[in-house]
């Protein structure tokens, strides 16, 4: 990834003198379309006596249909809106890849939209049906199938928990690269479809990364479905696409050795003296899977493990994973950092939350809890980041908090920030994500309800035409790939560079 040139500036930057024609249009003022209509009621008793047929239990309980709609786009206040109110009218839940193909099949031939639902730990809407038709839960797929002993490459069904498979891996020495922080309660398939880092992306970079997805198995959307093994480069285009354009049911990732990581907690009292630190410890030669630097203001709201000592608000905290050979050598350093290691522990041996339930997404999981006026943006900083940082902060002062994690961007070593935003209106946000953009960081928006807003930032031609050969009636996930909806309304798409 090619940042643009770091331009120089008033640190102030007061984002009041903006022009109001200057500013991007950055959030969604609608749901996107077109989308297919609701499917009629014909269409779904139709559909209902197909699936019966196949032996299947389709639902249309009122309370089933609503749980199965949602995920956490609630950490979104423009998404809330958008999204409240989209309702499946039909619900499945499969156990097996037969019945995936037998469910393909009735959609297709009754015209009815499918969109796929993991365990839902989302949080930009990838799996809430924006035109009704029928939710298919996934999360019966639940096996691993296989393990290589010599190259330790998994091959797991898309709805198997993180957790369960890290498990069982573990138990044969291997571990999972990349997970998120919703670690116990995602799956394999909706964080490869709908994700795109962690815990271990300091290592191991992002999901769309070659050498970690090396093929999957796919069901097509089709009146006649097939059921195909893709290899890594024709796997790479339903990487990230939120179950738009195949329905995954099985995959093969490449895995890491098992390291019994340590969690340590590092308090700092110098802001500076704590981002130093956070760029200098991924760039040594210490092996860490984790690294999260948390403003005081933010500390001081989180749960901390069983004989961490809850923040003061005056102490900024550095959050490590770290090999057992790296503790010692992090502890005789930290007196030139400028920090103060306050408890370690092994990780899966301590009591209460655990530091991975800190980071990542977690962490705005955990402030919105105290306070749901709170929301969040998701930026890869310039570098030096430092005056990006300060920018920002002398512009938006108590009402943008910050948490970064180091991550491994185009082979390089960089910070990412997940920082906490108080929600002052969707004109104000539009302001500070401006402003993020003329300061050289890249933004990751989770307020955007299409794949390319929320995380490619445009249009890839692959994943459009893998839309265009494995769901020719552009029924799956309706309104969520931009590139297939100018593809409908007559706009070129362009090809991959």
């Amino acid at each position: 990834m090619t940042l643009p040139p770091h331009p120089s500036s008033d640190p102030a930057g007061p984002m009041a003198l903006l022009p109001t024609a200057a500013l991007p249009t950055a959030l969604p003022r609608a749901l996107p379309g077109p989308l297919p209509p609701l499917a009629s009621e014909a269409q779904l008793l139709a559909l209902e006596a197909d699936l019966l047929a196949a032996g299947l239990a389709p639902l249309r309980q009122p309370q089933e249909l609503a749980r199965g709609s949602a995920d956490a786009f609630v950490y979104s206040p423009v998404l809330t809106p958008l999204l409240a109110g989209c309702l499946a009218q039909m619900l499945v839940r499969v156990q097996a890849v037969d019945e995936v193909l037998r469910v393909a099949a009735a959609c297709a031939r009754q015209g009815v939209s499918l969109t796929l639902r993991g365990a839902a730990t989302g949080n930009y809407g990838q799996c809430v049906p924006l035109a009704g038709g029928l939710v298919l839960d996934l999360t019966g797929l639940n096996r691993l199938r296989f393990l290589d002993g010599e190259t330790g490459v998994v091959t797991a069904e898309a709805g198997i928990l993180l957790e369960d498979l890290d498990q069982q891996l573990q138990a044969r020495g291997r571990a999972l690269r990349l997970v998120p922080s919703t670690y116990r309660s995602a799956s394999l398939g909706g964080f490869i479809a709908g994700g795109s880092g962690g815990i271990g992306s300091l290592r191991w970079g992002f999901l769309r990364d070659p050498g970690h997805l090396l093929g999957l198995e796919l069901v097509t959307l089709e009146p006649q479905p097939r059921l195909l093994n893709l290899d890594a480069t024709a796997a790479r285009a339903v990487n990230h696409a939120y179950g738009c354009n195949g329905i995954i049911t099985a995959l093969s990732l490449a895995t890491t050795e098992a390291v019994p990581w340590r969690q340590l907690v590092i308090s700092f009292s110098s802001w500076d003296r704590a981002l130093a630190a956070a760029q200098l410890l991924p760039a040594s030669a210490l092996l860490l899977n984790g690294l999260c630097l948390l403003e005081a203001p933010v500390a001081a709201q989180l749960p901390w493990p069983s004989g961490c000592e809850p923040a003061s608000g005056q102490e900024h905290r550095l959050l490590l994973l770290a090999a057992p050979g790296a503790v010692a050598p992090i502890a005789a350093w930290l007196k030139e950092l400028g920090g103060t290691l306050l408890w370690q522990a092994p990780q899966g041996a301590s009591r209460g939350v655990p530091l991975r339930e800190l980071c990542w997404n977690h962490t705005t999981l955990h402030l919105r809890a105290r306070d749901p006026g709170w929301t969040y943006l998701q930026l890869l900083l310039p570098q030096p980041e430092a005056p990006c940082l300060a920018a920002l902060k002398a512009t938006w002062g108590d009402a943008l908090l910050w948490h970064l994690e180091a991550v491994r961007s185009g082979g390089s070593q960089r910070l990412v920030a997940l920082p906490l935003v108080r929600w002052q209106g969707g004109g104000a946000l539009e302001q500070l994500i401006a402003q993020c953009r003329q300061l050289g960081a890249v933004l990751f928006n989770p307020h955007a309800i299409t794949v390319e807003e929320g995380g490619l930032g445009g249009v890839d031609a692959e994943q459009v035409a893998a839309k265009a050969a494995y769901d020719p009636a552009g029924l799956l996930n309706p309104g969520k790939l931009r590139g297939w909806l100018e593809r409908q309304a007559g706009a070129a798409v362009p090809e991959r560079p």
